[in-house]
């Protein structure tokens, strides 16, 4: 059983194979053996989450933002807005890109590379029943083998494009532990930009003001219902611990990636477009995309399901229990071996992907970290195997 949406992708012709070029034509190569995509290989097919998504973004008197509430005097600078998303994304991956050669000068060599292209868009969901677009983002995730020029390990990076005029190039590395992940929490509050250890705390951050510079403004219909609460205004990753809180997580692949990551690694960064970057004569920037870092973790999650009652040869799908209300699980389908007269618990796995993803930007003199985060789980069902009923 799958989803009958179509869903966005990355469209590569069918006949396009990565290759090289051959230098004599009267001499066929013997086909190169395909990289490796390393923890990549998991990145594959459609996945869908529902998370959560905070931006202080510049506010001004040209072009006000119009807020339901007044703000009481005395009004603070009229610089920036808190916006707040429950979001619903949709991760789509591409098939692998093959055998990528790069070239390299003595004394390293060539390499080669091997790639997953992505699609993601996210939705914000905050208000029901209605849908906004509020980001679309085409890249490829590339794996990198190890290289004697520079002296690495193997790595993996992330490029991508963001539509407000901003690309990034983000390398990192990844290893495998047995169990869940560390979440460690991540702070939303403003800093000098010349001073990072000197943070400012805004009236937004507080979920019980009403008439703060803030969408939504008044929160109390999100406390009540859970989704957006102090706790995480104060740590957008407790989103991500409270779903694997209660979930038995058997493995987790850790990716670490960012614009300026800490040595031996070097190299990446953020472009921006002339608007963003303002104008330094005047109130530059706009809104400076400045760094990225991002923690991607996947995860091998073991659960059970009851099925049943059921006739040998029945078709079934079953959903996942969330582990916290507005969660994304996935659906499992299968076939009944034999006949099932009562409730019978199965016990099965899935992979997730969870990520955190921290963006600082610079504007009004001040650094702002844009945090988002999600759980992803595959939009189609996973097969039940023949081993969950022994």
């Amino acid at each position: 059983m799958s989803d009958p949406n179509p869903r966005a992708s990355i469209h590569i012709p069918s006949d396009f194979i990565f290759g090289e070029v051959r230098p004599n034509h009267k001499v066929v190569a013997p086909p190169a053996a395909t990289p490796p995509l390393g923890p990549l290989a998991e990145f594959r097919g459609d996945w869908v989450g529902n998370g959560f998504n905070t931006i202080f973004r510049p506010d001004n008197t040209v072009t006000p933002t119009p807020l339901p509430n007044p703000i009481p005097p005395p009004p603070p600078p009229l610089d920036n807005i808190l916006e707040l998303n429950l979001t619903s994304e949709s991760l789509s991956f591409s098939p692998s890109l093959g055998s990528v050669p790069n070239r390299g000068t003595t004394p390293q060599g060539d390499i080669f590379l091997n790639g997953v292209p992505y699609l993601q868009t996210v939705k914000d969901i905050t208000i029901h029943g209605e849908s906004v677009g509020i980001h679309v983002e085409p890249g490829i995730w590339i794996h990198v083998p190890p290289t004697n020029v520079p002296a690495l390990g193997k790595t993996v990076t992330r490029m991508a494009s963001i539509p407000h005029g901003t690309t990034i190039e983000a390398q990192g590395t990844f290893a495998e532990v047995a169990g869940p992940p560390i979440i460690n929490p991540v702070d939303i509050t403003p800093f000098q930009t010349v001073n990072p250890a000197n943070k400012i705390r805004f009236a937004s951050q507080t979920a019980a003001s009403t008439n703060t510079p803030r969408i939504p403004q008044d929160l109390s219909s999100f406390i009540a219902a859970g989704t957006i609460t102090q706790q995480l205004l104060d740590n957008p990753n407790k989103l991500l611990s409270d779903v694997i809180a209660k979930q038995n997580i058997i493995k987790t692949i850790a990716i670490i990636i960012s614009t300026a990551p800490t040595p031996p690694l070097f190299g990446g960064g953020v472009d921006n477009i002339a608007f963003l970057l303002g104008q330094a004569a005047a109130t530059a920037p706009n809104a400076q995309a400045l760094q990225m870092a991002a923690i991607f973790w996947i995860e091998t999650v073991e659960t059970t399901i009851i099925v049943g009652p059921l006739n040998v040869g029945q078709q079934f799908a079953v959903k996942a229990t969330p582990s916290i209300p507005f969660q994304r699980v996935p659906t499992f389908s299968g076939i009944a071996p034999f006949d099932v007269d009562v409730p019978r618990k199965l016990t099965v796995r899935f992979t997730q992907i969870q990520y955190t993803q921290t963006v600082l930007l610079n504007f009004a003199t001040l650094t702002w970290p844009h945090v988002s985060v999600n759980t992803l789980v595959p939009a189609d069902d996973v097969h039940v195997p023949d081993s969950a009923w022994k």
